[in-house]
């Protein structure tokens, strides 16, 4: 299972923290995604990147246009550490 965001604050620029249901919290600077073009070419407008949300259901940061980040990216550009639902891909694919 992977660590569900539950709170998430815009800060500056691109930059927004973001509490988790294991209490971990953290601040991520997603300037990059801006840069990528794509599925991303919206957060090159500032206002568009503020209108991130939490899907209620999944946990995960989101934008309007059905864009969002995978859950397990965003615990480990915050917290520098494994979700559960990473660890156990790894384990598996080692395990092959």
């Amino acid at each position: 299972m992977h660590m569900k965001a539950i709170k998430v604050a815009y800060k500056a620029d691109y930059i927004l923290e973001i509490t988790f249901d294991n209490g971990d919290k953290g601040t991520i600077d997603f300037s990059e995604y801006a840069k990528r073009g794509g599925v991303f070419s919206g957060f090159a407008n500032i206002e568009y990147f503020k209108c991130v949300s939490i899907d209620p259901v999944w946990g995960v940061l989101c934008w309007p246009g059905d864009v969002d980040i995978a859950p397990e990216t965003v615990y480990r550009l915050a917290t520098g550490k494994l979700s559960d639902d990473c660890s156990e891909r790894v384990t598996r694919i080692g395990n092959i």
